[in-house]
């Protein structure tokens, strides 16, 4: 049975210019890391340190315009886009290791062109996949802490959410363990979101290299979507 991704109207009535990158893969073999070479991860946390060149983090571009964005809706106070977490720790020198051959291709593209990249088990998804804002309670439980009580998304909240619960909590914050893709997950679903309609070519790019990336080291072709307002859902 064929399922959907859609973007909600509320949220296009607060972030009428995102664009979200939509990614499919399926087949993955993620235990073996083939062809891959670690020194492409090291050389992305090198790169992502051009995007954070001042300091407090906060003062530049990219950091700023996420920050921006996430003073249009309700949050978890502390709460940032995952991207700043991961430019943050190259800043310092504590760049992002090797996890599994999925996790480093994706990090290394996200680290490389400064977008928020995430992914998930499509198996694990229940029922169409909806970017949209909540309106309160919906459960999620965090990756780490699935045997944990579930949190519940604020009223407001933008989330990404299924037919069973929150997806990721604050749009690009936190993944929720239950769909988590791991070393045995085989069907995947990514998505990358722009927020900054002058980076149309830098997003265009970084989809290129993880389709690049999946078909050099683990022979997988990605299909990709390109969500906007115009076009707000698709299929997979």
């Amino acid at each position: 049975m064929s399922q959907k991704f859609i973007v909600d109207p509320e949220f296009w009535e607060i972030f009428p210019d995102v664009q979200i990158a939509f990614l499919t893969a399926h087949g993955v073999d993620n235990h073996s890391y083939g062809q891959l070479k670690k020194s492409r991860l090291m050389e992305a946390n090198e790169k992502a340190e051009d995007w954070v060149p001042y300091s407090p983090i906060s003062k530049n571009p990219i950091i700023a315009a996420w920050r921006e964005a996430f003073r249009k809706f309700k949050t978890k106070k502390g709460a940032r886009c995952a991207v700043e977490a991961l430019l943050k720790r190259a800043s310092k020198g504590n760049g992002v290791g090797a996890i599994n051959p999925v996790v480093d291709l994706y990090n290394t593209v996200s680290l490389t062109y400064a977008f928020p990249l995430a992914a998930e088990d499509m198996d694990k998804i229940v029922g169409d996949v909806h970017l949209g804002v909540a309106k309160g309670g919906e459960p999620f439980y965090p990756i780490g802490e699935a045997d944990e009580e579930p949190e519940e998304a604020l009223p407001g909240e933008v989330i990404y959410r299924d037919d069973q619960g929150v997806i990721s909590r604050c749009w690009a914050w936190r993944d929720s363990a239950r769909v988590e893709s791991t070393e045995d997950t085989q069907n995947i679903l990514f998505y990358m979101e722009n927020i900054q309609p002058e980076r149309k070519e830098d997003h265009e790019k970084a989809v290129q290299m993880l389709k690049d990336s999946f078909k050099e080291y683990l022979n997988v072709d990605l299909e990709d979507h390109l969500v906007t307002r115009d076009h707000p859902e698709v299929t997979f």
